[in-house]
């Protein structure tokens, strides 16, 4: 599994991942405390013709894509380092028979270990899932369906649809549960319908591959292909009345909070007091139904389609879930078309990082609680919280300078500015892991129960107060979030390390990186989704008309200069990227304003390797994109990610500040710098 990962709308975050983490050891590049290494620039390139390429074009050229990869960059580079310490974590947690029963030592080492037996594993063949396939067999009515369906939900497998926990959008205080939109196999629903050669390639070998899956759980060629067109019908069918990537950033698009009387009425065919109790969830009152059009269809579906096509959908469903887990034969073929077909990797990922990533995502406050202890200083919550609030004096002082802002929004934004909660590090307290079951048996068991505990832990939050003390992301995670429901930014441990955050280095690169970041996160709170959102986190229009008429023209000159972008032959789509464009943008400007004011009252800092402290800023916060990737890899993330290219996320907001212009002498009209009349300017 690549370290990308899409994350839920709710989370606002730096990188498409939810994985990515951070290496306990130093970073070479920066061991020698200068933050930025000048062998990483290609000065064959000009800064003001492309300034990524000549940031990262010496790192790009020494650092290839390893075999395992669709891409390889800072982010990935950090995330491999440190699987290797958490392989050592680990391996001595796996080894250590000593270890109290039902302790947390015990439980990663009894889950690491049972995924390392992969002879096991292959022994077992899909025996551990043999009730579970019986009682889909067993499926002899529409009832009989739905209660399967919820087991699945149980699993945290997404079949027909999703269901879970979300505070109100309208009143946060109160958590509610949410059904959402699902089922579908493909990376996004326009693979099920557009037309190129390319996404019908994909459909061709999506169909290759179902089939397959399905003849290694023992079916013979002619029922497996049944099954298989059985599947794609059934989700090609969901797909068709499933909301686009697009479709979903409208936050208000998504809210439509109904009673039972009301849910009944959308879909009478589906028993969800029934669903409610199969699923575990206790305490459902009015619930959020995310795209009604969809479930509308769904209800129709029921009884359209016939019981052996949805028991073959729902056999396919947990097969493919759990493919990571089951034998190698499942293994290598979910590769084949998830890695080779969809993103171009070669090789798969040896075991041990595969189970070191299962480790933290099935246990990961477990495993954070040792990491930090190794990897994460108070000195470094303490200048990282620092920085903060340097960065929310530069967001405020902007905010009373903005001409086109007035001055009843002006005093919303300052509120809302005010309440931003800040997560450094790590959760003040952990997740209870005391209920969950692990042991040394099959390993896709231990899986499947720590879903289930998760999925339990979720639905507990419904009906109950909110938890605000809880995090979004494990602490070893190299990323950071803004949470516009809880009005939150969060930093985890994994990222405050270099290259975003050297506390050896210059403050021009830590202000331009880890800066920068923060920037990002706190500017998400006022991008075209987070700007929807009030102080408390209610999705609530604190805008005049006015002003909200002139930021809406700011954003679309964003929207248009991404959409101006081509990779691979696609173009960028502006409307997709446009939160995380706009946050990249503010971020960037945002910390510069704060350096500039560090400086203030201070001799100016000296040049370091010919570098003016301006340039070294606009290093640090291009050398963290530093990448090279597959063109496969690169055309799935155009169609499916909100997050622009590492090269735009560059040089697309730095060509529209004069700072870095005048950094870097570049003359008008370089292409890195935008005609005064195309310049995009907002926070």
């Amino acid at each position: 599994m690549n370290a990308r990962r899409r994350l839920g709308l709710a989370t606002l975050a730096l990188a498409t991942s939810a994985a990515l983490t951070a290496s306990l050891a130093p970073n070479t590049a920066a061991a020698d405390g200068r933050g930025f290494d000048p062998a990483n620039l290609d000065t064959a390139c000009k800064p003001c013709d492309d300034f990524y390429a000549y940031a990262n074009g010496g790192w790009m050229k020494r650092n290839p894509v390893p075999g395992e990869q669709p891409s390889w960059g800072m982010f990935d580079k950090l995330y491999d380092g440190n699987q290797t310490q958490l392989k050592l974590i680990l391996e001595e947690a796996s080894a250590n028979a000593s270890a109290r029963e039902g302790s947390i030592e015990r439980k990663l080492g009894d889950f690491y270990a049972s995924g390392m037996d992969m002879a096991r594993i292959d022994a077992n063949g899909l025996v551990p899932l043999g009730s579970d396939l019986a009682r889909i067999d067993s499926i002899r009515t529409v009832k009989d369906l739905q209660a399967v369906v919820a087991q699945l939900h149980r699993y945290g497998i997404d079949a027909m649809f999703s269901f879970g926990s979300t505070q109100d959008a309208k009143n946060t205080t109160a958590v509610i549960g949410e059904v959402t939109q699902g089922g579908i196999g493909l990376p996004e629903r326009d693979y099920y319908f557009k037309d190129d050669e390319r996404t019908r390639t994909i459909r061709d070998e999506y169909l290759k591959h179902v089939a397959r899956v399905f003849a290694l759980a023992g079916d013979d060629d002619i029922r497996a292909a049944a099954r298989a067109k059985a599947v794609m019908a059934i989700e090609t069918s969901l797909a068709e009345k499933s909301m686009t990537a697009i479709e979903m950033r409208d936050p208000n698009a998504m809210y439509h909070k109904m009673n039972a009387r009301t849910l009944k009425a959308l879909t009478p065919s589906f028993d969800w007091p029934g669903y409610f109790r199969g699923v575990g969830a206790r305490r459902v009152g009015d619930i959020n139904v995310a795209q009604p059009e969809f479930f509308r269809h769904l209800d129709r579906q029921l009884g359209a389609v016939s019981l052996d096509d949805w028991k073959s959908y729902l056999r396919w469903r947990l097969l493919d879930a759990l493919a990571p887990y089951l034998p190698t034969a499942f293994v290598e073929e979910g590769f084949n078309f998830n890695g080779k077909t969809l993103q171009g990797t070669p090789q798969l990922r040896p075991l041990w990082k595969r189970r070191v990533s299962a480790t933290d995502n099935f246990l990961g406050d477990a495993l954070a609680q040792v990491y930090v202890k190794k990897a994460f200083t108070p000195e470094a919550k303490a200048r990282a919280l620092e920085m903060v609030r340097n960065l929310k004096v530069a967001l405020r002082e902007r905010l009373g300078t903005l001409e086109w802002m007035s001055d009843a929004t002006r005093q919303q934004a300052y509120a809302k500015l005010d309440a931003f909660v800040d997560k450094i590090g790590y959760p003040d307290k952990w997740k209870d892991y005391s209920r969950l079951r692990i042991d040394r048996g099959p390993f896709v068991l231990n899986v499947l129960r720590a879903t289930a505990f998760a999925v339990d832990r979720d639905l507990e939050k419904i009906g109950r107060p909110v938890d605000r003390h809880e995090w979004g992301m494990t602490a070893p995670t190299v990323n950071a979030y803004y949470n516009p429901l809880l009005n939150e930014i969060a930093f985890p441990a994994g990222i405050l390390q270099p290259p975003f955050f050297d506390p050896l280095a210059d403050d021009a690169v830590n202000y331009g990186g880890i800066g920068a970041v923060i920037g990002h996160e706190m500017t998400h709170g006022f991008d075209d989704e987070g700007s929807q959102f009030d102080a408390k986190g209610n999705l609530r229009n604190w805008w005049t008309e006015a002003d909200k008429k002139n930021f809406t023209e700011r954003a679309k000159c964003v929207q248009e200069q991404f959409s101006g972008y081509v990779v691979e032959g696609s173009k960028v789509k502006g409307d997709l990227v446009l939160g995380e464009s706009i946050a990249d943008l503010g971020g960037v400007t945002i910390a510069y304003a704060a350096f500039q004011k560090s400086l203030e009252g201070k001799p100016r800092p000296a040049d370091i390797d010919g570098l003016s402290p301006e340039q070294r800023f606009f290093l640090g916060w291009a050398q963290v994109w530093a990448e090279n990737a597959r063109s496969e890899y690169l055309k799935l993330l155009v169609d499916t990610d909100p997050h622009p290219p590492s090269k735009y996320r560059v040089n697309g907001p730095l060509s529209n500040m004069p700072a870095f212009a005048k950094a870097f002498r570049c003359a008008t009209g370089s292409p890195m710098v935008r005609a005064e009349a195309a310049r995009c300017a907002i926070w």
